[in-house]
């Protein structure tokens, strides 16, 4: 018997991420899901058109939900001097 060797091909991966943009013509934010290679290629804004738009900073925040009633800010994860991430001892 003979070993059959078949080529197998790497599936290409499209790493998508969604950038945020201002018009500069109506001056309405929008946000676009494109792909990573694709970010500095033409873009129309959907309310007028134009194609004068600009990609704006974005910030990420994230959080830890705490229970309903709670108040207060959310525990620490540790992490940093002081924070039981080091060995300072505090």
């Amino acid at each position: 018997m003979t070993a059959r060797t078949e080529s197998v091909r790497p599936a290409i991966l499209l790493h998508m991420a969604t950038y945020e943009y201002i018009c500069l013509g109506c001056e309405q934010p929008f946000e676009q899901r494109r792909s990573m290679n694709a970010v500095d290629t033409a873009l129309e804004c959907p309310s007028c058109g134009s194609d004068r738009v600009r990609r704006r900073f974005s910030v990420f925040a994230s959080g830890i939900a705490s229970a309903p009633g709670a108040t207060g800010p959310a525990p620490s994860a540790g992490g940093g001097c002081c924070g039981g991430g080091c060995a300072c001892g505090g």
